[in-house]
């Protein structure tokens, strides 16, 4: 049984979304597999959910993931032997002091979208993160995404908001009620990271 499986057996509501899962799944994959990187985008508990993810994709998750051994060599045996294998994924919210200076001296609804600019490259993936869908500074940022070549992604809520026609992929959690979208978000964001995790170290 594969983690998208399992997440529709423990919470069959998202038997729904199960598609557009694998369909994130796959466009994760191909961007880590082309040496690209991951940039992820929310506001309240789905800022902490950015921050939460990347941390499941920065270090382990479920299972052990080797040093290249290329690389393990370079390095002493004890740092070898106490770092993993690693998948490059920035929370855009956690950048305090660029969040602070540009709300004093720009438009707080445009500092995503500014993040991107100055991080995002062609290839790489935006998962924008947005109970309604329709936050204006995820939607800045999604927009920004696409004009520079990038990739999106968004999580969002049973509607999709106006984020939806902006996301490659959108997956959309079958709730209006903004507490059970985000407890709807984890196995959802859970199932990915476990096989993003599989796929690339397995």
């Amino acid at each position: 049984m594969d983690p998208i499986e399992r997440m529709v057996m423990r919470t069959p509501e998202l038997e729904s979304c199960a598609e557009s899962v694998r369909l994130a799944h796959n466009a994760l994959l191909a961007c880590f597999r082309k040496g690209n990187k991951l940039l992820l985008c929310g506001n309240g508990g789905s800022c902490a959910d950015c921050d939460h993810i990347a941390g499941e994709l920065v270090k382990s998750f479920y299972r052990d993931r080797p040093l290249d051994t290329e690389l393990a060599e370079k390095l002493a045996p004890e740092l070898a032997a106490n770092l993993h294998g690693s998948l490059p994924a920035i929370p855009l919210p956690s950048f305090t002091a660029f969040h602070t200076a540009f709300a004093n001296d720009d438009r707080p609804e445009y500092a995503f979208a500014q993040q991107v600019l100055g991080l995002g490259k062609p290839g790489d993936v935006l998962l924008a993160i947005s109970t309604s869908g329709n936050s204006k500074n995820i939607l800045h940022a999604a927009k920004t995404a696409h004009a520079m070549g990038m990739g999106v992604i968004g999580l969002t809520g049973e509607s999709g908001g106006e984020l939806a026609k902006l996301c490659d992929v959108a997956i959309c959690a079958p709730e209006t009620d903004v507490a059970r979208i985000q407890e709807f978000h984890l196995p959802i964001y859970h199932a990915l990271c476990e096989m993003i995790e599989e796929a690339m170290f397995g």
